[in-house]
This record gives structure tokens, sequence and C-alpha cells, in this order.
């Protein structure tokens, strides 16, 4: 059962749950919520949060959900991140009830401003930017008055007729509102509304030249789409004042700021500005990178939808901010795939095994089961011959103590297939281990033995005759250091990169996997689990590592 199914059936609510449920008592009768990204990145892991809190308590409340994309700074925004967005909320699981711009409203945004400048609410201030900075005060200290708060209604009027028709160059004017410049919370002393950048927009083109800021936008977009529940992280709490300053002030449809804790995750950045500059600087091959914690990354690396709304879930929500150890995050996509993966053998470090007393030129086909959590997975036949690779970790010429695989005059159990015992060693000049040749017990097959004999270790293995030749990514924590974040002054958290966070190696795997899709899993036994890339192709296979088997996170919670 995954988010979508269990947060109509959780016990116990969460804040957000019981301030609606007080509103349902109270007669309100409609819950609707959106999701509103600035198309200025790839959405990470902390957005998932957002976007399954947001389309989950719509779901659960019978209400809507809007996908709204707060497009005010053309700078830096694109259609590339828009599409991006709207794929990965619908591979997540989700479907907005009404799509929706910023840009939608600018016209009725600058009609609203043009209200607040006649109510002396708002003025033309022709100081730049450090000057407006500096006017401001600090947190002890009041700011001082621009020397252009006192402009009249008309002049204000006509400079912002003139900042909307291009008249002014960048950074020459700014629309602020008139609040208080001795208020205690910053934001609220004589906040920005428009300024002027002569830039394309992706949706509007050059209509305009003047651009409202997301304080001044984002309460009055609420207020248009009808939300009931505007969910925001919690470095918004103190934007709030502003927002309902802002609803109040042109006497329009009321809505209501909620904060939740942001997700931050042991050994991860989660900064739109520190991602982007990880991709232009080199760091990782683009936002998809399997190391990375955007969705498309996760999605590339093997990560399922479902894996990342069960974590959501297990995270909850809070009202202070705390750190995930990203062991849940792992816990959560290991117990998905567990249910959902075939299973296949691979060797990734392979090292040639001769069966000397099989018979050459043979194979013989083993029926081996799919996935023993999901009998209608089915079965598969997987080769064998007398030649086959085993992993080189599973070979010990001097076995160290309590050591059950193979080695010198041992034998050991090939997984679903014989008994074999090591005869000799073949090396290189260089003293390389090179092949090891072997003998069987050819009543072994099944777990059987000629005499009833039993041995500890198994080991996996693939015909060497048949198996697919694959690239394989071994992919580790991007940063080692817990808190990347958190860096001495001078170090750039660039220099907490773990430079094995990436490694590439050349295995075998069964035959069957050939031919499979981008994004199909596999648990390959006793390894891990394993997706297929998009750099894949008919010529060549690519595998990502998705996580090991191994799992930490279960001991810790325990």
């Amino acid at each position: 059962m995954d988010i979508i199914e269990k947060i109509s059936s959780e016990k116990s609510l969460n804040f957000l749950e019981e301030i609606i449920e007080n509103g349902i008592k109270s007669g309100e009768t409609s819950v609707h919520t959106r999701f509103p990204p600035e198309p200025n990145g790839y959405l990470h892991i902390g957005h998932a949060k957002s976007i399954c809190l947001n389309f989950g308590l719509a779901k659960k409340y019978n209400g809507k959900c809007n996908l709204r994309f707060d497009d005010t700074n053309p700078v830096k925004e694109d259609v590339e991140y828009v599409d991006s967005i709207m794929n990965d909320v619908q591979w997540l699981g989700f479907n907005w009830d009404s799509m929706h711009y910023a840009s939608d409203y600018f016209d009725q945004l600058y009609n609203w401003a043009v209200d607040l400048i006649k109510q002396g609410k708002a003025y033309i201030d022709d100081q730049n930017h450090e000057e407006i900075r500096k006017s401001r005060g600090t947190v002890t200290q009041a700011g001082t008055n621009s020397p252009y708060r006192d402009r009249s209604v008309e002049e204000n009027v006509d400079l912002f007729a003139r900042m909307k028709a291009g008249e002014f160059a960048d950074g020459a004017k700014v629309l602020r509102a008139k609040i208080d410049m001795a208020h205690p919370n910053m934001l609220m002393r004589d906040p920005i509304m428009y300024r002027i950048l002569h830039t394309h927009h992706h949706r509007t083109g050059d209509k305009w030249c003047i651009y409202p800021m997301y304080d001044y936008a984002h309460g009055q977009s609420d207020s248009i789409e009808g939300i009931t529940h505007s969910i925001c992280t919690l470095e918004f709490d103190v934007h709030r004042p502003l927002y309902d300053w802002f609803i109040n002030s042109l006497e329009i449809s009321e809505c209501h700021q909620y904060e939740f804790a942001r997700l931050n995750i042991t050994n991860t950045v989660m900064s739109k500005r520190k991602l982007l500059q990880l991709v232009k600087e080199g760091f990782v091959q683009g936002w998809d990178d399997p190391r990375m914690p955007t969705i498309c990354g996760l999605r590339r690396r093997g990560y399922t939808a479902t894996s990342i709304r069960n974590f959501a879930e297990k995270v909850g929500v809070a009202k202070r901010d705390n750190i995930i150890d990203l062991g849940l995050l792992e816990f959560c996509v290991r117990e998905d795939l567990n249910k959902i993966s075939e299973r296949r053998m691979a060797v990734l470090n392979p090292i040639k095994v001769v069966i000397t007393s099989y018979e050459e030129g043979k194979t013989e086909y083993i029926s081996c089961i799919n996935n023993p959590e999901n009998e209608s997975a089915g079965r598969r036949e997987v080769p064998f011959s007398r030649d086959i690779y085993i992993d080189r970790d599973d070979f010990m010429e001097e076995p160290a103590k309590k050591y059950f695989r193979l080695s010198p005059g041992k034998e050991v159990r090939l997984r679903y297939s014989y008994l074999i015992k090591c005869e000799e060693v073949i090396k290189d000049e260089a003293g390389e281990i090179i092949e090891i040749r072997c003998s069987h017990d050819p009543l072994s097959m099944g777990g059987n033995s000629s005499d009833g004999r039993k041995v500890k270790g198994v080991i996996h293995w693939v015909d060497a005759t048949k198996a697919v030749e694959a690239e394989v990514r071994l992919f580790d924590r991007l940063f080692l250091q817990e808190n990347p974040n958190d860096v001495p002054e001078g170090v750039e958290f660039t220099e907490m990169i773990n430079s094995e966070s990436l490694q590439v190696t050349k295995g075998y795997v069964e035959p069957s996997i050939k031919g499979a899709k981008e994004g199909c899993s596999f648990q390959f036994e006793r390894v891990g689990y394993f997706c297929v890339d998009k750099d894949s192709s008919s010529e060549k296979l690519v595998l990502n590592k998705t996580i090991g088997l191994k799992d930490t996170w279960a001991k810790i919670v325990k």
C-alpha cells in the first residue's frame, strides 16, 4: 500500500490534516491545494515531498490540486524545465486538476498594482538595488524612507505606465509597496513589487518588460485560483504577513498560507543554485545524473515512484526542520524493488571457471523462478555449460578462516546448479589468476549430491558462452560528509564531493536481460538492484546500480 492509499487510512493526523478537519467541522466544505514550482531547474526529492503532500491532501479530502508555474523571472526560466516538471509530477503518479502559470495573471496583477498605487499603498522608487538594500536597516535598526516615497498618486500611476511601456532601462526604477520602514519583519519594509527586465519570456514573449516579484504574485495567484490551503516550506513563514497584507489591501478572495518543514537529507545538497553549479562545472553529467537528488536522476538510477511516495509518507509532515538519514530513502527503494524486480545473475568482476568434468560443447537450461515474492512473474531458462564466469570475490587462493566460497581443494554450490570443486588455478606470467579449473558432481543438480553431503558456500555465476557483456555503472553517495552544506569558511561545498561516487566496470549478465527496455529493474542475486540506463542500445547494454542488497536502515529503526 503506497502513500496515496495509506493517507486515507492513517490513524494519526499531521497538523495540516488537523487544520483541514477542524475547518470541515466549522463548515468549510472544500480543499483546493496547488504545487507552484518556478521553472528554473529540475525538481528534486524535496519537491517530491511537496508534490505528495499537496496532491495527497487533495485526494484524501476529495478536493483539487493545481499545478502552477511561478514564471515571474524570465531570466532563469525555460520551457525545458516546464516540460521536465510536468513529466516528474505525472511519473510520481499524480494528475493536476488544472494547470496555470503566474504569467496567466500578468494583466490582472498589473491592474491590482495600479489599484494599490491609487490607494497610496505603492510608489515608484528610483533608488538602485544597493541603495534600497542599505535603506532597509537591520534587524535591530529601523530602515529609512526612500526620498521618492511621497510621490503623488498621479506621478506614480504615470511612471508605472511608462515602466510598462518600456521607457526605462533595467534597474532604473522599481515599484514598492508602502508599508512600514520600521517594521520588525524586514520583509514588510516597503518590499519591491515590480522590477524592470527587458527580457524575452518563454510564454508572453516581449509583451512585458516589467515582472512581478514572487511575494506579490504568489498570494494573488492563489486568490484567483480559489486555493484554500497554500502550503509552503518553513522559510516562507516570515513571508506570510506580506502574503496577507496584499490580499487584505486588495480586498480579494481570502487565502491562507501554511508552512511545513522542508526536506533535508544527509549526504545531499538540494539547493537549486548548488545543483546547477554541479551541472555547469561538470561535477556530474547532467541534471539526470544518477548521483543527483533530482527526480529525473533518481528515476534514471532505478528508484520507483512508489518508493519515493512511500519515503514521503514515512518522513511525515513536521513544523520544525530536521535532517532525514539517506538510509531511509534507500530502505524504501530496496523494499519496493524486492517486491517487483525479477531476479537475474550477473558477474561484475569476472574470472573464468572451466568445469573440466562437464561435457564439452554441451549446454543445458535450468528453470529458475523470476521473483519468489511474485509467483505471477513466472520462470526463465538459464543456460549452463562447461565454461562459466564467477565473481573474483568468490575465490580465494589462500582462504581466511570461515571462508566458505571457492578455494583450492574446496567445494561450493553454483546457485541453482551443481556442486563444483577447485582442482587447479591457472596464472599468467605476472602471477595473476586468469582461470580456475574445477570438477563437478553430476548428481548434485537441484540441491542434491552423489552421497548426501552438504556445503555451506553458494555462489552465483553466468554461462561464459551465452552471457551478455554490459557496462556497469556503480554509484555511491555524491558526498561522504553527512552535511555537505556545513563547510568551513573559505571551503567550497564541491570540495566535499566523493571522488569515487562513480565507478564503471565491465560485467556479464544472463542473456535474458538482452533487449530489456530503459528503466527496467532487476535484482542481481547476491549483488544488488540494477536498472537499464538510457545509454543502452542494441549493441551495448548499460546498467546502473540502484542500491545494494544490504539493509543498514532496518538496523537503525529497530
